[in-house]
Protein backbone atom coordinates (compact mmCIF):
# COMPACT_ATOMS: atom_id res chain seq x y z
CA UNK A 1 0.00 0.00 0.00
CA UNK A 2 1.25 3.24 -0.88
CA UNK A 3 2.02 6.11 1.38
CA UNK A 4 -1.35 8.18 0.03
CA UNK A 5 -3.21 5.81 -0.16
CA UNK A 6 -2.68 4.80 3.57
CA UNK A 7 -3.51 8.36 4.37
CA UNK A 8 -6.60 8.20 2.51
CA UNK A 9 -7.79 5.01 4.02
CA UNK A 10 -6.76 5.81 7.37
CA UNK A 11 -8.11 10.13 7.72
CA UNK A 12 -11.35 9.29 9.26
CA UNK A 13 -10.35 6.85 11.51
CA UNK A 14 -7.24 9.05 12.46
CA UNK A 15 -9.59 11.98 13.09
CA UNK A 16 -11.52 9.79 15.66
CA UNK A 17 -9.12 8.42 17.40
CA UNK A 18 -6.94 11.91 18.12
CA UNK A 19 -10.21 13.48 19.54
CA UNK A 20 -11.18 10.64 21.80
CA UNK A 21 -7.62 9.71 22.82
CA UNK A 22 -7.83 6.63 23.12
CA UNK A 23 -6.99 3.39 21.09
CA UNK A 24 -9.83 1.81 18.34
CA UNK A 25 -9.84 0.80 15.38
CA UNK A 26 -11.54 2.16 12.53
CA UNK A 27 -12.99 -1.05 11.55
CA UNK A 28 -14.36 -1.72 14.81
CA UNK A 29 -17.19 0.61 13.92
CA UNK A 30 -18.13 -1.26 10.80
CA UNK A 31 -16.82 -5.10 11.64
CA UNK A 32 -17.27 -7.33 14.58
CA UNK A 33 -13.87 -8.77 13.79
CA UNK A 34 -11.24 -5.88 12.63
CA UNK A 35 -8.46 -7.17 10.44
CA UNK A 36 -5.90 -4.19 11.50
CA UNK A 37 -5.92 -2.58 14.70
CA UNK A 38 -4.45 1.21 14.88
CA UNK A 39 -4.33 2.50 17.85
CA UNK A 40 -2.64 5.78 19.73
CA UNK A 41 0.34 3.91 20.10
CA UNK A 42 0.84 3.69 16.52
CA UNK A 43 0.41 7.12 16.10
CA UNK A 44 2.39 8.22 18.09
CA UNK A 45 5.22 5.87 18.34
CA UNK A 46 5.50 5.44 14.39
CA UNK A 47 7.01 7.54 11.64
CA UNK A 48 4.38 6.69 9.45
CA UNK A 49 1.98 6.76 12.67
CA UNK A 50 3.52 10.35 13.47
CA UNK A 51 2.46 11.46 9.08
CA UNK A 52 -0.97 10.07 9.76
CA UNK A 53 -0.91 12.50 12.74
CA UNK A 54 0.15 15.58 10.46
CA UNK A 55 -2.37 14.75 7.77
CA UNK A 56 -5.04 14.94 10.27
CA UNK A 57 -4.02 18.35 11.61
CA UNK A 58 -5.03 19.65 8.07
CA UNK A 59 -7.67 18.19 8.30
CA UNK A 60 -8.84 19.57 11.79
CA UNK A 61 -8.10 22.84 9.90
CA UNK A 62 -10.21 22.69 7.66
CA UNK A 63 -13.28 21.77 9.38
CA UNK A 64 -14.04 25.48 9.84
CA UNK A 65 -14.85 25.72 6.74
CA UNK A 66 -17.28 22.86 6.26
CA UNK A 67 -20.90 23.14 5.84
CA UNK A 68 -22.28 22.53 8.93
CA UNK A 69 -24.08 25.09 11.86
CA UNK A 70 -25.37 27.84 10.27
CA UNK A 71 -23.09 30.75 12.26
CA UNK A 72 -19.92 28.31 11.82
CA UNK A 73 -20.11 27.17 8.37
CA UNK A 74 -17.59 29.71 7.16
CA UNK A 75 -14.36 30.16 8.75
CA UNK A 76 -14.02 34.00 7.01
CA UNK A 77 -17.84 34.99 8.19
CA UNK A 78 -16.98 36.49 11.87
CA UNK A 79 -13.92 38.61 11.10
CA UNK A 80 -15.34 39.56 7.75
CA UNK A 81 -18.58 41.07 8.90
CA UNK A 82 -16.32 44.61 10.14
CA UNK A 83 -16.57 48.12 8.76
CA UNK A 84 -16.58 46.60 4.73
CA UNK A 85 -19.49 44.38 5.34
CA UNK A 86 -23.40 45.20 4.82
CA UNK A 87 -25.98 42.70 5.13
CA UNK A 88 -29.24 42.50 3.95
CA UNK A 89 -31.55 42.49 6.27
CA UNK A 90 -30.06 44.77 8.55
CA UNK A 91 -28.24 43.58 10.72
CA UNK A 92 -25.58 44.30 12.15
CA UNK A 93 -22.36 44.79 10.18
CA UNK A 94 -19.64 42.94 12.06
CA UNK A 95 -21.67 39.50 12.96
CA UNK A 96 -25.21 39.78 11.47
CA UNK A 97 -27.20 38.55 13.75
CA UNK A 98 -24.95 40.14 16.29
CA UNK A 99 -27.01 38.56 19.46
CA UNK A 100 -26.31 35.34 18.73
CA UNK A 101 -22.20 36.08 19.16
CA UNK A 102 -21.94 38.44 21.67
CA UNK A 103 -24.16 36.64 24.85
CA UNK A 104 -22.02 34.02 26.46
CA UNK A 105 -25.04 32.18 27.90
CA UNK A 106 -26.87 31.99 24.39
CA UNK A 107 -27.09 28.56 22.16
CA UNK A 108 -24.74 26.58 24.55
CA UNK A 109 -22.22 24.50 22.45
CA UNK A 110 -23.84 26.22 19.29
CA UNK A 111 -22.87 29.61 20.42
CA UNK A 112 -20.67 30.97 17.26
CA UNK A 113 -17.77 31.65 19.49
CA UNK A 114 -17.84 28.76 21.50
CA UNK A 115 -17.68 26.33 18.69
CA UNK A 116 -14.15 28.67 17.21
CA UNK A 117 -13.00 28.46 21.02
CA UNK A 118 -13.10 25.09 20.76
CA UNK A 119 -12.19 24.09 16.85
CA UNK A 120 -8.73 25.88 17.70
CA UNK A 121 -8.05 24.62 20.47
CA UNK A 122 -8.65 20.97 19.55
CA UNK A 123 -6.31 21.68 16.64
CA UNK A 124 -3.77 23.35 19.34
CA UNK A 125 -3.92 20.33 21.43
CA UNK A 126 -3.30 17.75 18.33
CA UNK A 127 -0.39 19.65 17.25
CA UNK A 128 0.73 19.51 20.83
CA UNK A 129 0.33 15.69 20.96
CA UNK A 130 2.37 15.00 17.86
CA UNK A 131 5.20 17.44 18.83
CA UNK A 132 5.62 16.12 21.89
CA UNK A 133 5.70 12.07 20.41
CA UNK A 134 7.75 13.28 17.29
CA UNK A 135 10.32 15.22 20.28
CA UNK A 136 11.24 11.63 22.11
CA UNK A 137 10.66 8.86 19.32
CA UNK A 138 13.47 6.76 18.55
CA UNK A 139 14.77 5.53 14.79
CA UNK A 140 13.42 8.05 12.78
CA UNK A 141 15.81 10.46 10.30
CA UNK A 142 16.55 13.36 11.93
CA UNK A 143 15.40 15.54 8.91
CA UNK A 144 11.84 13.63 8.91
CA UNK A 145 11.73 14.39 12.41
CA UNK A 146 11.61 17.67 12.24
CA UNK A 147 9.31 18.30 9.33
CA UNK A 148 6.45 16.62 11.37
CA UNK A 149 7.23 18.99 13.91
CA UNK A 150 7.76 22.01 11.88
CA UNK A 151 4.27 21.26 10.39
CA UNK A 152 2.67 20.91 13.60
CA UNK A 153 4.28 23.53 15.48
CA UNK A 154 2.66 25.72 12.56
CA UNK A 155 -0.46 24.60 13.18
CA UNK A 156 -0.26 25.14 16.83
CA UNK A 157 0.83 28.81 16.87
CA UNK A 158 -1.96 29.37 13.48
CA UNK A 159 -4.15 28.08 16.52
CA UNK A 160 -2.66 30.11 19.43
CA UNK A 161 -2.45 33.18 17.15
CA UNK A 162 -6.21 33.00 16.05
CA UNK A 163 -7.40 32.47 19.35
CA UNK A 164 -5.34 35.21 20.33
CA UNK A 165 -6.53 37.89 18.29
CA UNK A 166 -10.24 36.59 18.67
CA UNK A 167 -10.64 36.68 22.17
CA UNK A 168 -7.59 38.20 24.07
CA UNK A 169 -8.13 36.16 27.37
CA UNK A 170 -6.54 33.04 26.53
CA UNK A 171 -4.17 30.20 27.99
CA UNK A 172 -1.60 28.66 26.01
CA UNK A 173 0.85 25.52 26.53
CA UNK A 174 2.99 22.93 25.40
CA UNK A 175 1.70 20.36 27.29
CA UNK A 176 -0.40 17.22 26.53
CA UNK A 177 -3.56 16.68 27.63
CA UNK A 178 -3.70 13.68 29.44
CA UNK A 179 -6.66 11.67 31.19
CA UNK A 180 -4.85 13.05 34.79
CA UNK A 181 -4.73 16.96 33.80
CA UNK A 182 -7.46 17.10 31.48
CA UNK A 183 -9.99 18.96 34.27
CA UNK A 184 -7.23 20.76 35.90
CA UNK A 185 -8.51 24.20 36.92
CA UNK A 186 -7.02 27.01 34.84
CA UNK A 187 -7.47 30.08 36.68
CA UNK A 188 -5.32 32.56 34.97
CA UNK A 189 -4.95 33.32 31.59
CA UNK A 190 -1.50 33.92 30.14
CA UNK A 191 0.27 36.43 29.50
CA UNK A 192 0.72 38.58 26.30
CA UNK A 193 4.73 37.41 26.77
CA UNK A 194 4.06 33.94 27.00
CA UNK A 195 1.88 34.22 24.13
CA UNK A 196 4.19 35.65 21.76
CA UNK A 197 7.21 33.65 23.08
CA UNK A 198 5.28 30.26 21.95
CA UNK A 199 4.33 31.37 18.78
CA UNK A 200 7.44 33.21 17.62
CA UNK A 201 9.62 29.92 19.13
CA UNK A 202 6.94 27.71 16.80
CA UNK A 203 7.10 29.80 14.05
CA UNK A 204 11.00 30.18 13.92
CA UNK A 205 11.57 26.40 14.33
CA UNK A 206 8.63 25.76 11.32
CA UNK A 207 10.75 28.31 8.70
CA UNK A 208 13.90 26.68 9.85
CA UNK A 209 12.50 23.11 9.07
CA UNK A 210 10.05 23.89 6.14
CA UNK A 211 11.17 24.22 2.31
CA UNK A 212 9.96 26.78 -0.03
CA UNK A 213 8.38 24.69 -2.32
CA UNK A 214 5.96 21.58 -0.90
CA UNK A 215 2.70 19.63 -2.61
CA UNK A 216 0.05 22.55 -2.80
CA UNK A 217 -2.08 22.91 0.08
CA UNK A 218 0.40 21.95 2.79
CA UNK A 219 2.83 24.74 4.74
CA UNK A 220 5.97 25.64 3.40
CA UNK A 221 8.49 28.36 4.69
CA UNK A 222 6.64 31.31 3.18
CA UNK A 223 3.45 30.04 5.55
CA UNK A 224 5.44 30.46 8.20
CA UNK A 225 7.06 33.37 7.25
CA UNK A 226 4.25 35.08 6.26
CA UNK A 227 2.59 34.55 9.56
CA UNK A 228 5.81 35.62 11.77
CA UNK A 229 5.29 38.96 10.14
CA UNK A 230 1.69 38.79 11.05
CA UNK A 231 2.82 37.87 14.65
CA UNK A 232 5.47 40.70 14.57
CA UNK A 233 2.82 43.77 13.76
CA UNK A 234 0.62 42.56 16.22
CA UNK A 235 3.88 42.78 18.85
CA UNK A 236 4.78 46.22 17.39
CA UNK A 237 7.71 45.15 16.22
CA UNK A 238 8.00 46.82 12.86
CA UNK A 239 11.79 45.43 11.96
CA UNK A 240 10.83 41.59 12.57
CA UNK A 241 7.68 42.27 10.89
CA UNK A 242 9.04 44.10 7.44
CA UNK A 243 12.44 41.30 7.55
CA UNK A 244 10.03 38.57 7.29
CA UNK A 245 7.96 40.02 4.64
CA UNK A 246 10.52 41.16 2.62
CA UNK A 247 12.64 38.06 2.54
CA UNK A 248 9.54 35.93 1.73
CA UNK A 249 8.84 38.74 -1.40
CA UNK A 250 12.78 38.51 -2.67
CA UNK A 251 13.91 35.24 -1.35
CA UNK A 252 11.02 33.39 -1.73
CA UNK A 253 10.20 31.26 -5.23
CA UNK A 254 6.34 32.94 -5.26
CA UNK A 255 5.47 36.00 -6.86
CA UNK A 256 1.90 37.84 -7.67
CA UNK A 257 0.28 36.40 -10.32
CA UNK A 258 -0.06 38.62 -13.57
CA UNK A 259 -3.54 39.99 -12.87
CA UNK A 260 -6.64 40.09 -11.01
CA UNK A 261 -8.68 38.00 -13.22
CA UNK A 262 -6.26 35.16 -11.96
CA UNK A 263 -5.89 35.29 -8.49
CA UNK A 264 -9.39 33.46 -7.47
CA UNK A 265 -9.74 31.50 -10.97
CA UNK A 266 -9.26 28.31 -11.22
CA UNK A 267 -7.69 25.81 -8.10
CA UNK A 268 -6.20 28.83 -6.32
CA UNK A 269 -2.66 26.79 -6.69
CA UNK A 270 -0.43 29.01 -8.21
CA UNK A 271 2.72 31.61 -7.34
CA UNK A 272 0.88 34.08 -5.49
CA UNK A 273 -0.67 31.66 -2.86
CA UNK A 274 0.83 30.54 0.53
CA UNK A 275 -1.77 28.54 1.95
CA UNK A 276 -4.43 26.78 0.20
CA UNK A 277 -7.06 24.81 1.92
CA UNK A 278 -8.16 22.06 -0.41
CA UNK A 279 -11.70 20.77 -1.26
CA UNK A 280 -11.28 17.28 -3.18
CA UNK A 281 -11.35 14.09 -0.82
CA UNK A 282 -8.59 12.61 -2.22
CA UNK A 283 -6.09 15.38 -1.47
CA UNK A 284 -4.10 16.66 1.95
CA UNK A 285 -6.99 17.89 4.37
CA UNK A 286 -9.66 17.47 1.82
CA UNK A 287 -13.17 17.25 2.83
CA UNK A 288 -16.98 18.34 2.87
CA UNK A 289 -18.71 21.20 0.85
CA UNK A 290 -18.64 24.65 1.78
CA UNK A 291 -21.58 27.45 1.86
CA UNK A 292 -19.04 30.06 2.24
CA UNK A 293 -19.69 31.58 -1.60
CA UNK A 294 -23.13 31.51 -0.59
CA UNK A 295 -22.81 34.30 2.16
CA UNK A 296 -21.14 36.90 -0.52
CA UNK A 297 -23.55 36.24 -3.22
CA UNK A 298 -26.65 38.47 -3.44
CA UNK A 299 -29.83 36.62 -4.26
CA UNK A 300 -29.95 37.82 -7.82
CA UNK A 301 -31.57 35.03 -9.19
CA UNK A 302 -34.95 35.76 -7.42
CA UNK A 303 -35.09 38.62 -9.91
CA UNK A 304 -38.11 37.35 -12.95
CA UNK A 305 -35.73 36.56 -15.93
CA UNK A 306 -32.38 36.14 -14.23
CA UNK A 307 -31.56 32.01 -13.07
CA UNK A 308 -28.30 31.27 -11.40
CA UNK A 309 -25.21 30.51 -12.77
CA UNK A 310 -21.42 30.68 -12.64
CA UNK A 311 -20.64 33.98 -14.00
CA UNK A 312 -22.90 35.77 -11.80
CA UNK A 313 -21.47 34.03 -8.87
CA UNK A 314 -23.59 31.22 -7.89
CA UNK A 315 -26.38 30.90 -5.66
CA UNK A 316 -26.50 33.01 -2.59
CA UNK A 317 -28.01 33.98 0.37
CA UNK A 318 -26.77 37.33 0.26
CA UNK A 319 -25.40 37.79 4.00
CA UNK A 320 -22.96 40.00 3.23
CA UNK A 321 -22.20 42.62 1.28
CA UNK A 322 -19.74 44.99 0.38
CA UNK A 323 -21.12 48.28 1.45
CA UNK A 324 -21.04 51.91 0.61
CA UNK A 325 -17.02 52.87 1.82
CA UNK A 326 -16.16 49.28 0.31
CA UNK A 327 -17.73 50.19 -3.35
CA UNK A 328 -16.47 53.71 -2.81
CA UNK A 329 -12.56 53.04 -2.45
CA UNK A 330 -13.01 50.60 -5.43
CA UNK A 331 -14.49 53.38 -7.33
CA UNK A 332 -11.77 55.79 -6.75
CA UNK A 333 -9.79 55.13 -9.76
CA UNK A 334 -11.75 53.92 -12.84
CA UNK A 335 -9.00 52.14 -14.20
CA UNK A 336 -8.83 49.28 -10.73
CA UNK A 337 -9.54 45.90 -12.44
CA UNK A 338 -10.59 44.01 -8.55
CA UNK A 339 -13.91 45.60 -9.21
CA UNK A 340 -14.26 44.36 -12.88
CA UNK A 341 -15.55 40.56 -11.96
CA UNK A 342 -12.67 39.44 -10.93
CA UNK A 343 -13.05 40.33 -6.99
CA UNK A 344 -16.63 41.69 -6.66
CA UNK A 345 -19.79 41.36 -9.57
CA UNK A 346 -20.91 44.78 -9.64
CA UNK A 347 -23.65 43.80 -12.74
CA UNK A 348 -26.44 41.20 -13.39
CA UNK A 349 -27.80 40.17 -16.86
CA UNK A 350 -30.98 39.01 -17.83
CA UNK A 351 -30.34 34.54 -18.65
CA UNK A 352 -34.13 33.88 -20.31
CA UNK A 353 -36.91 35.64 -21.21
CA UNK A 354 -36.96 38.54 -24.09
CA UNK A 355 -34.47 40.57 -22.42
CA UNK A 356 -31.61 38.41 -22.89
CA UNK A 357 -28.34 39.06 -22.68
CA UNK A 358 -29.59 42.88 -21.00
CA UNK A 359 -28.28 44.41 -18.64
CA UNK A 360 -30.65 44.52 -15.11
CA UNK A 361 -30.64 48.44 -14.41
CA UNK A 362 -29.82 49.15 -10.63
CA UNK A 363 -31.55 52.54 -9.82
CA UNK A 364 -30.33 55.23 -7.96
CA UNK A 365 -29.61 54.46 -4.09
CA UNK A 366 -33.10 55.05 -2.40
CA UNK A 367 -33.54 56.47 1.23
CA UNK A 368 -37.18 55.53 1.97
CA UNK A 369 -38.89 52.19 1.96
CA UNK A 370 -41.97 52.43 -0.16
CA UNK A 371 -45.40 53.04 1.71
CA UNK A 372 -46.04 49.60 1.75
CA UNK A 373 -43.16 48.05 3.01
CA UNK A 374 -40.36 46.45 2.12
CA UNK A 375 -41.06 46.11 -1.81
CA UNK A 376 -37.48 48.12 -2.83
CA UNK A 377 -35.87 46.42 -0.09
CA UNK A 378 -36.34 43.09 -1.76
CA UNK A 379 -35.74 44.57 -5.24
CA UNK A 380 -32.38 45.83 -4.46
CA UNK A 381 -30.75 43.28 -1.80
CA UNK A 382 -30.58 41.06 -5.06
CA UNK A 383 -28.91 43.55 -7.05
CA UNK A 384 -26.83 44.56 -4.59
CA UNK A 385 -23.01 43.56 -5.65
CA UNK A 386 -21.49 40.63 -4.84
CA UNK A 387 -18.37 39.26 -3.64
CA UNK A 388 -17.07 36.69 -6.02
CA UNK A 389 -13.67 35.06 -4.39
CA UNK A 390 -15.06 32.10 -3.53
CA UNK A 391 -17.18 31.64 -6.45
CA UNK A 392 -16.26 28.04 -8.24
CA UNK A 393 -16.03 28.12 -11.84
CA UNK A 394 -17.13 24.33 -12.25
CA UNK A 395 -19.74 23.73 -10.75
CA UNK A 396 -23.77 23.22 -10.32
CA UNK A 397 -24.73 27.05 -9.90
CA UNK A 398 -28.25 26.00 -8.41
CA UNK A 399 -26.32 24.77 -4.97
CA UNK A 400 -25.43 26.83 -2.29
CA UNK A 401 -22.87 23.95 -1.68
CA UNK A 402 -19.25 24.43 -3.66
CA UNK A 403 -15.89 22.62 -3.39
CA UNK A 404 -13.61 25.11 -4.45
CA UNK A 405 -10.09 25.66 -2.76
CA UNK A 406 -9.83 28.35 -0.08
CA UNK A 407 -7.31 30.96 -0.57
CA UNK A 408 -6.11 32.06 3.28
CA UNK A 409 -2.59 33.52 2.91
CA UNK A 410 -0.90 34.85 -0.36
CA UNK A 411 1.75 36.79 -1.43
CA UNK A 412 -0.68 40.08 -2.13
CA UNK A 413 -1.26 40.35 1.57
CA UNK A 414 2.70 39.99 2.58
CA UNK A 415 3.36 42.92 0.05
CA UNK A 416 1.11 44.94 2.40
CA UNK A 417 2.42 44.16 5.09
CA UNK A 418 5.88 44.51 3.98
CA UNK A 419 4.54 48.37 3.22
CA UNK A 420 3.24 49.06 6.20
CA UNK A 421 5.94 47.49 8.12
CA UNK A 422 8.50 50.14 6.61
CA UNK A 423 6.59 53.06 6.53
CA UNK A 424 6.15 52.27 10.63
CA UNK A 425 10.16 51.86 10.76
CA UNK A 426 12.34 52.71 7.93
CA UNK A 427 12.84 52.56 4.55
CA UNK A 428 10.66 53.54 1.29
CA UNK A 429 6.82 51.80 1.51
CA UNK A 430 5.80 52.28 -1.95
CA UNK A 431 7.05 50.03 -4.48
CA UNK A 432 5.41 47.22 -1.95
CA UNK A 433 2.01 49.49 -2.05
CA UNK A 434 2.29 49.97 -5.89
CA UNK A 435 3.13 46.80 -7.00
CA UNK A 436 -0.23 45.52 -5.51
CA UNK A 437 -1.67 48.52 -6.89
CA UNK A 438 -0.43 48.34 -10.38
CA UNK A 439 -1.03 44.76 -10.80
CA UNK A 440 -4.78 45.62 -10.04
CA UNK A 441 -4.10 48.70 -13.18
CA UNK A 442 -4.51 51.25 -10.68
CA UNK A 443 -2.46 54.05 -10.57
CA UNK A 444 0.09 53.99 -8.37
CA UNK A 445 0.70 56.41 -4.85
CA UNK A 446 3.02 58.44 -4.19
CA UNK A 447 2.80 58.94 -0.03
CA UNK A 448 1.70 56.29 2.36
CA UNK A 449 -0.02 56.76 5.70
CA UNK A 450 -2.27 54.59 8.47
CA UNK A 451 -5.08 55.06 6.56
CA UNK A 452 -3.77 54.43 2.62
CA UNK A 453 -2.81 51.02 3.63
CA UNK A 454 -6.21 50.47 5.49
CA UNK A 455 -7.48 51.52 2.31
CA UNK A 456 -5.47 49.55 0.06
CA UNK A 457 -5.73 46.31 2.45
CA UNK A 458 -9.62 46.66 2.27
CA UNK A 459 -9.24 47.02 -1.84
CA UNK A 460 -7.29 43.85 -2.29
CA UNK A 461 -8.08 41.80 0.31
CA UNK A 462 -11.94 42.11 1.75
CA UNK A 463 -13.81 39.48 2.73
CA UNK A 464 -10.40 36.95 3.15
CA UNK A 465 -11.25 36.75 6.76
CA UNK A 466 -8.55 39.20 8.19
CA UNK A 467 -10.43 42.62 8.35
CA UNK A 468 -11.58 42.59 11.66
CA UNK A 469 -8.44 41.52 13.02
CA UNK A 470 -5.98 44.25 10.67
CA UNK A 471 -9.06 46.94 12.70
CA UNK A 472 -7.89 45.36 15.97
CA UNK A 473 -4.80 45.14 15.86
CA UNK A 474 -4.44 49.13 14.86
CA UNK A 475 -5.94 50.10 18.22
CA UNK A 476 -9.05 50.71 19.84
CA UNK A 477 -9.37 54.35 18.22
CA UNK A 478 -8.81 53.08 14.98
CA UNK A 479 -11.39 50.54 15.24
CA UNK A 480 -14.08 52.22 16.79
CA UNK A 481 -13.61 55.01 14.22
CA UNK A 482 -14.17 52.86 10.94
CA UNK A 483 -17.03 50.98 12.54
CA UNK A 484 -18.68 53.97 13.49
CA UNK A 485 -18.11 55.71 10.60
CA UNK A 486 -18.42 53.09 8.23
CA UNK A 487 -20.15 49.48 9.33
CA UNK A 488 -23.67 49.13 7.65
CA UNK A 489 -24.55 51.83 5.13
CA UNK A 490 -25.30 49.60 1.48
CA UNK A 491 -25.14 51.60 -1.38
CA UNK A 492 -28.56 50.30 -2.87
CA UNK A 493 -30.10 49.61 0.31
CA UNK A 494 -31.79 52.01 3.08
CA UNK A 495 -29.25 52.35 5.84
CA UNK A 496 -30.08 49.15 7.89
CA UNK A 497 -33.67 50.54 7.87
CA UNK A 498 -33.17 52.13 11.13
CA UNK A 499 -31.24 53.03 13.61
CA UNK A 500 -31.90 49.88 16.10
CA UNK A 501 -30.08 47.84 13.88
CA UNK A 502 -27.31 50.22 12.72
CA UNK A 503 -23.39 49.03 13.31
CA UNK A 504 -22.44 52.48 13.96
CA UNK A 505 -25.09 53.01 16.70
CA UNK A 506 -24.65 50.00 18.18
CA UNK A 507 -21.06 49.44 18.14
CA UNK A 508 -19.60 49.40 21.66
CA UNK A 509 -15.64 49.60 22.70
CA UNK A 510 -16.12 45.64 24.51
CA UNK A 511 -16.61 43.95 21.29
CA UNK A 512 -12.87 44.28 20.01
CA UNK A 513 -12.79 40.63 22.02
CA UNK A 514 -15.21 38.17 21.58
CA UNK A 515 -16.65 36.40 24.59
CA UNK A 516 -15.88 33.38 25.76
CA UNK A 517 -19.29 31.32 26.63
CA UNK A 518 -19.65 30.33 29.66
CA UNK A 519 -19.80 26.74 28.75
CA UNK A 520 -16.08 26.91 28.45
CA UNK A 521 -15.67 29.43 31.31
CA UNK A 522 -17.40 26.58 33.45
CA UNK A 523 -14.38 24.02 32.26
CA UNK A 524 -11.45 26.70 32.84
CA UNK A 525 -11.54 27.59 36.55
CA UNK A 526 -14.31 29.80 38.57
CA UNK A 527 -11.16 32.44 38.22
CA UNK A 528 -10.67 32.65 34.85
CA UNK A 529 -11.27 35.73 33.51
CA UNK A 530 -14.07 36.78 31.21
CA UNK A 531 -13.05 39.70 28.36
CA UNK A 532 -14.50 42.78 29.95
CA UNK A 533 -17.93 43.83 29.17
CA UNK A 534 -19.07 40.26 28.91
CA UNK A 535 -19.48 40.02 32.74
Amino acid sequence: MTTKDFYNRTKVCLLLIMTLGFAVSCEEFLEEQPSTVIDSNYIYTTEEGLKSGVVSLYKINRDRYDNGIEDYMGGVLIPSRSDLAFNRSGYLGLIGRYERAVSPVDLGANFASSLFWKHYYNLANKATDIINAAEVIEGIDEEVRNKIIAEAKFFRAEAYFYLYRMYNNIYVTTESTTVDNAFDVIDAKSTDEEVFALLNSDLSFAIDNLDWTDTFGRVTKGTAKHVKAKVAMWQGDWTEAKNQAVSLIEEGPHSLVGSTAEVFAGDRNHSESLFVVQSQDDVLGGGDNTMINANFVTQYFQIPGIEANVEQGGRGFSRILPNLYLLDLLDEDPNDTRNDDTYFRLEYFYTSGDNIGEKIDIYSPITDTDPDGNDYARYYQRLHPSCIKYAQDDDNPESYLQRSNILVYRLAETYLIAAEAIMRSTGDPLPYINAVRTRANAAPLTSVDEQAILDERARELAFEGQRFFTLKRMGQSVINRQMRTYAGDGKYFPANFGGSKDPRVNWMDHYINFPIAQIDLDLLGPNYPQNEGYN
